[in-house]
């Protein structure tokens, strides 16, 4: 590659970006294909087929789906959740399963060379260890540990005595009123209700337990929570817009024998529709409110048709509570498809992006007044944010993080002095106790831990470069909310951290050592400009001018954005996206450039 400006770079990266605009004024992006997705979506429409004789059309997408597979198995026999992934347990084991369908006779080798990759990784086939081993990966948490058994179940892989490996997730807590969640501590995250319910039942109806309080219990509430199972489906058919939960969902329906419910059919309809001409399914139908506020937010300037944007933003935004976690009015979900969710994420960006597009509007300010109210009443009682629902549970998404926190509070500063007074004494003291919790989970070292990102080339795949990169961002925000000396210092160390952590070619990976990437070489520059904007240091200044040349060579000029998987899905699922290297190479560029 030649040589290329940064100036240069970014005016192609910015041009890239608004060419990806729609007419409309959002972006939409495209999420990377999922072997994972693939793999459960043909096995629930194949299971669907044998008993729904009247939807021939499922045979193109099965085959084309196991093809899919085929084509992108690793070379060393297993699967990663991307075609840039590692190859790992849960999804090699879903894509044998699958392969161990009617349709797949043809792709016995590829069934053998998982088989063997399976064996070596677990070190056995025999059920019971295999299990195991898919069980330890989560830990207590089963939200998805016990779909994939219950798939590998399904699939007769797991033997004649498979259901006894499945644990029985307990459905009929699923007809308590909403508000008795936290109090029964459910084994799975609040956005995996679909699962509890269906999994529940296909477990029932195939191993159903001995016990006969538990059993006449079970058989009372199954129509009740049949029919919450139907109340919380999205318009789209789609849980979450995900294709794993809704196939997990509609194919333990058809094992529990209830494949002619409007669940399974509307599912399925979903599963149709979300296929990609080339045979995969993605992890989720599209990212678009997510990638559009990070957009607006990237830019030095206004977009085009901001007008537009902003209606459109103002519309994405839920008024009135949301039937599947029973979040309040006021957030933002990551689409603007029917199957999302608000939550602690998407909706900072959004506030953020309200507040670049339209600072003196009423319809903004009413819907911004609603949003910091929203954060505000996620707090938890440690001062983080959790993503969807406060305390929930202690896992992961139900509990506060660092990302998450530092995003919310730079949201509230965006419109504090536009709150009214009383807003304004709530939304200070939630800075503080938020700082408390920033202060209190900065490692030794200086860095911050994450939730939604990862790296998959770290130890314990954390991505530090992008939590550590997001708090830094708090910077520009700590005059006009006066943040303490502790916590100034504390944002030095983080900076300190970032620039040791600086790779030999200028760039950045998940932390030291770690193979530099487009997208986590933006958010630490990103980051350390922030840092820069406040205070003068020649150490920081050196290693932003590196990275900023890094970007310009890497990206051919702002010509070339390959993706890298950094995403971190619903457990653990890795993802990447198109628009990420973009959107953060505009960011991070814009703010270098101002810098300069």
């Amino acid at each position: 590659m030649q040589q290329h400006s940064i100036s240069e770079t970014l005016a192609n990266a910015r041009a890239a970006l608004l060419a990806e605009q729609t007419p409309q004024g959002f972006w939409v992006g495209k999420l990377s294909a999922s072997a994972l997705s693939t793999a459960t979506a043909i096995f629930t429409l194949s299971t669907y087929r044998q008993l729904q004789r009247d939807r021939p059309e499922l045979d193109a997408l099965i085959h084309a789906g196991l093809r899919w597979l085929v084509q992108h198995q690793n070379s060393d026999g297993g699967w990663g959740d991307t075609i840039l992934s590692f190859s790992n347990i849960s999804t090699t084991c879903l894509c044998w399963a699958a392969l161990n369908l009617p349709e797949a006779s043809e792709h016995t080798q590829a069934a053998m060379r998982a088989e063997t990759w399976i064996h070596n990784s677990a070190g056995t086939l025999e059920p019971r260890a295999l299990a195991k081993t898919i069980a330890d990966r989560y830990g207590k948490d089963r939200t998805f540990s016990v779909p994939i058994l219950t798939m590998l179940a399904l699939a007769n892989r797991l033997g004649l005595q498979g259901w006894k490996l499945v644990p029985q997730l307990p459905f009929e807590l699923a007809a308590l009123p909403h508000w008795c969640f936290q109090i029964v501590q459910l084994p799975v995250v609040s956005y995996a209700l679909p699962a509890l319910i269906a999994i529940g039942q296909v477990k029932h109806a195939q191993r159903p337990t001995w016990n006969p309080i538990t059993r006449i219990l079970r058989f009372f509430t199954k129509n009740i929570t049949l029919r919450k199972l139907r109340a919380i489906q999205p318009t789209t058919g789609g849980y979450l817009e995900a294709t794993p939960l809704t196939s997990f969902v509609c194919m333990s329906l058809i094992g529990a024998g209830q494949a002619k419910h409007d669940v399974v059919k509307r599912g399925v309809d979903f599963l149709v529709n979300s296929a990609r001409s080339d045979g995969s399914w993605p992890i989720d139908t599209n990212l678009t409110t997510w990638v559009t506020t990070l957009s607006v937010n990237a830019l030095g300037e206004l977009p085009p048709h901001a007008e537009a944007i902003t209606i459109w933003l103002l519309a994405q935004q839920y008024q009135t509570i949301h039937p599947f976690t029973m979040a309040a009015p006021g957030g933002w979900a990551w689409t603007d498809l029917s199957g999302g969710v608000p939550d602690a994420d998407d909706t900072p960006s959004a506030l953020l992006a309200l507040a670049k597009l339209a600072p003196t509007s009423d319809s903004a300010l009413s819907a911004a007044i609603a949003g910091v109210e929203w954060l505000l009443n996620l707090q938890n009682r440690d001062g983080g944010i959790p993503t969807f629902c406060r305390g929930w549970t202690g896992l992961p998404f139900d509990r506060s993080s660092n990302d998450l926190t530092a995003h919310a509070i730079r949201a509230w500063a965006a419109w504090r002095e536009c709150v009214p007074e009383k807003l304004q004494k709530r939304l200070d003291r939630a800075v503080q106790d938020g700082l408390a919790y920033l202060l209190k989970t900065q490692r030794a070292d200086g860095a911050w831990a994450p939730l939604w990102f990862g790296n998959q080339h770290a130890s314990e795949i954390e991505n530090l470069t992008y939590g550590t990169s997001r708090v830094l961002k708090l910077r520009e925000v700590s005059a006009a909310l006066k943040f303490s000396d502790n916590a100034l210092s504390a944002l030095q160390r983080g900076a300190e951290w970032l620039t040791l952590s600086q790779n030999d070619d200028g760039g950045w990976g998940g932390r030291s050592g770690t193979p530099s990437s487009i997208e986590e070489t933006a958010l630490a520059l990103d980051g350390l400009v922030a840092m820069l904007e406040q205070e003068h240091n020649p150490r920081w200044k050196e290693s932003a001018q590196r990275a900023a040349e890094y970007l310009a060579h890497t990206t051919d000029g702002g010509t070339w954005f390959p993706a890298s998987p950094i995403g971190f899905y619903f457990a653990n699922l890795w993802y990447y996206e198109k628009l990420y290297p973009v959107i953060f190479v505009v960011a991070a560029l814009t703010r270098f450039d101002n810098l300069e």
